[in-house]
């Protein structure tokens, strides 16, 4: 008879769910810097970017990324890393709906400033839920910071690789 009960699995179990969600956001946070570039000559064709204009869809998200990272974990800290990693989430679909039906470069900009400033609350909660969730037992928190850490390369290249693929059959928004 096994040691191992339901109850005693359920929460491994849940634990190893819930790096995937923490995973994931590593993915969206990192793919969201890279996906636009394929897209750029389609976005200043259709919003009628200036081409010095242009990288500023680009910069918009990775300016309010790193300029809010700090005050993201702050509030982590003040609030709950749960409730910051939830609420990034909501604040970067937001930012996503909002650069999506942009009509104009000052609505495609704020998109993806509010896209960033989600990514800045989820970026530092993530990791806080990472040490929290996995941080007793250090060999599960190695495989935990691999997964972790793979996500991010990962994010990069889906970023490019489906800016790409959406861009050439879909649209860009």
């Amino acid at each position: 008879m096994s040691s191992t009960t339901p109850s005693a699995v359920r929460p491994s179990r849940r634990r190893w769910l819930a790096l995937g969600l923490i995973a994931a956001a590593q993915f969206m946070v990192i793919m969201d810097t890279s996906i636009i570039g394929v897209a750029l000559p389609r976005i200043q064709q259709d919003l009628g970017f200036t081409p010095q204009d242009l990288s500023w869809v680009f910069n918009a998200y990775v300016v309010a990324f790193g300029g809010l990272l700090l005050l993201g974990g702050r509030l982590s800290d003040l609030f709950g890393a749960r409730r910051i990693f939830g609420l990034g989430w909501a604040i970067l679909a937001a930012g996503s709906l909002v650069a999506g039906f942009a009509g104009n470069v000052a609505v495609e900009l704020a998109g993806r400033a509010v896209q960033g400033a989600g990514s800045a609350l989820i970026a530092p909660a993530a990791l806080t839920l990472l040490f929290t969730i996995f941080g007793a037992t250090p060999k599960e928190l190695t495989k935990a910071l691999a997964l972790y850490g793979a996500a991010a390369p990962a994010g990069g290249t889906a970023g490019v690789f489906l800016g790409g693929v959406l861009t050439q059959y879909a649209s860009w928004p």
